[in-house]
């Protein structure tokens, strides 16, 4: 028999099971006796059947597809490292349980409404992973409102989201307390966008540092970028006037920003600025 032909209903009769037990070995449902498994396993092996993708979609009601939503300009996805790191963990994820990955970036803010708004979102996903999330986003709101499966990669202000983030809180104290105990007097933070939720984190940890060992809150010394390199330029440029000794930033991109601005001084990294 042709293997193209092949339907779930001939691979049960070959196999000497019923056809929903068929389906169940081709789902994985842990409801089959090893025996029956085997036999359908078998036929399967020996006819070379593969299920068709989109019929399986529609009888289980999965898509089988998750999507990555990237609500920030599209310059700052292939500006920042993180992101590229973060796709291709996304991908190595998916692809490890038979997903797809859909990626969704946004030019703007009507692209992201129009998102949201699609009329067969839950039925196109099965699932979708949210980065870079702006505190007021409607877009979290509006994602659990339509009971759409998502988390959210960060810390997100609207207690219903699951969230997986890092600790930046406590990551920035642990550097920063590493500035103090090497003996830096005037440290200075590039803090990132106060829309930010790991900006905000990261800035109270820096704060929290400086009052662990007494020391008061220079505002002179907090600058904000926007997590560009661009931005960390110009941010060191407006803190090289205050004669700072050591300075935290609160992302990569940012830091590389921050060591051109640096270099254009005349300053060396770590002598003259930590």
């Amino acid at each position: 028999m042709p293997t193209e032909k092949l339907t779930i209903r001939q691979i049960a009769k070959l196999a000497g099971v019923s056809r929903s037990t068929a389906s169940r070995v081709l789902n994985d449902h842990p409801n089959v006796s090893p025996e029956l498994r085997q036999q359908v396993q078998t036929v399967i092996a020996e006819t070379g059947y593969q299920p068709d993708p989109i019929a399986r979609s529609l009888s289980n009601r999965r898509a089988n597809i998750i999507g990555l939503v990237v609500p920030l300009a599209v310059h700052s996805l292939f500006d920042d490292p993180f992101f590229p790191r973060l796709i291709q963990g996304v991908s190595q994820g998916c692809n490890a349980h038979d997903y797809t990955l859909s990626l969704f970036l946004f030019h703007s803010p009507e692209d992201e409404k129009e998102f949201y708004y699609r009329n067969s979102l839950k039925q196109l996903l099965d699932g979708v992973i949210v980065t870079a999330t702006r505190t007021g986003d409607a877009l979290i709101p509006r994602l659990l409102e339509g009971q759409v499966p998502l988390v959210v990669q960060g810390r997100h202000e609207d207690p219903r989201a699951s969230y997986v983030d890092t600790d930046n809180a406590d990551g920035a104290t642990a550097a920063v307390s590493h500035l103090l105990r090497l003996g830096h007097q005037r440290i200075a933070t590039i803090a990132g966008p106060p829309d930010s939720t790991a900006a905000q984190d990261r800035e109270q940890g820096y704060l929290d540092a400086l009052q662990a060992r007494g020391r008061p809150r220079d505002d002179a010394l907090i600058v904000r970028g926007d997590f560009s390199q661009a931005g960390g330029y110009e941010a060191m440029q407006r803190l090289l006037p205050h004669q700072p000794d050591a300075v935290f930033v609160a992302s990569d991109t940012m830091a590389m920003g921050a060591l051109q601005a640096l270099r254009g001084a005349g300053l060396t990294v770590p002598d003259d600025v930590a």
